[in-house]
């Protein structure tokens, strides 16, 4: 943390800026009337619950700045540049270490009592699978079954990279991510999903899967945009993130982040 705020002193020295985005992995308060806005919390990842990014890295400036999910920041990222391009209501979706979902609807991330977690989302497993979830609190939601660890906990030491796109371990993977997208379609209605990550980058054929068994899943009760794909991968690849900081700061600058 310091060093990241050693180097925004730089460029606000050398170069300066306008806006600052500042996009974490979650979960964390984004409720700016909170007395825990700015802060991570309940993350598994040691040392991190608690800590203020909020203070440590816009505080420090007199310029406008936003604070998200890096997935709500990719999100909006792709809507600015890469394949949302142009829409009001899309949904990115990273499958990796965890499964994180940025939700965009009417042109800005959905808010509530706090940002999205679909990645937890509790599924109804695939019938026979009983492999046992990585999520320390749900013992059936999307990220246990579905990410990138669980991916290596059900290849019991094999690599990804060596696994054929007809190998039956994919079918749980395919299950939880199609039921998970069935319930953002019915719920918040993204006129596309993009799926990204390093599982689903590394196993392209796995979107067209997804798709196919969330479009038997809804079974015509609801009809998903016509014209190409629905889910689709990221356009701005692993820059999603990145160039998320990007956009979520363009925002801050327009007063239009909240």
């Amino acid at each position: 943390m310091p060093v990241i705020a050693a180097i925004l002193q730089e460029w606000k020295d050398e170069r300066d800026f306008a806006a600052l985005g500042i996009a974490a992995f979650g979960p964390i308060d984004i409720n700016p009337t909170s007395p825990a806005y700015g802060r991570v919390l309940t993350t598994p990842k040691r040392g991190w619950p608690g800590t203020n990014l909020v203070a440590a890295l816009a505080r420090p400036f007199t310029v406008p700045f936003a604070f998200d999910t890096d997935v709500n920041g990719a999100a909006m990222a792709e809507i600015c540049w890469g394949s949302g391009l142009g829409l009001q209501d899309f949904a990115y979706v990273t499958v990796g270490t965890g499964i994180g979902v940025g939700l965009i609807v009417h042109g800005r991330p959905t808010r509530g009592i706090g940002h999205s977690e679909i990645g937890h989302i509790r599924v109804p497993r695939m019938t026979g699978d009983d492999f046992t979830s990585i999520c320390r609190y749900h013992d059936d939601c999307v990220e246990g079954l579905a990410s990138g660890p669980a991916l290596l906990g059900r290849l019991q030491g094999r690599q990804p990279q060596t696994i054929a796109p007809d190998d039956p371990v994919w079918d749980p993977i395919v299950d939880c991510l199609a039921k998970m997208a069935h319930a953002l379609v019915c719920t918040t209605g993204p006129l596309r999903i993009a799926m990204g990550g390093g599982v689903l980058t590394g196993q392209p054929h796995l979107l067209g899967r997804i798709e196919q068994q969330l479009r038997i899943s809804l079974n015509d009760y609801m009809a998903l945009p016509a014209g190409g794909p629905y889910i689709v991968a990221p356009g701005l690849g692993h820059q999603a993130g990145p160039m998320g900081t990007i956009a979520m700061a363009m925002m801050a600058k327009k007063g239009a982040f909240a």
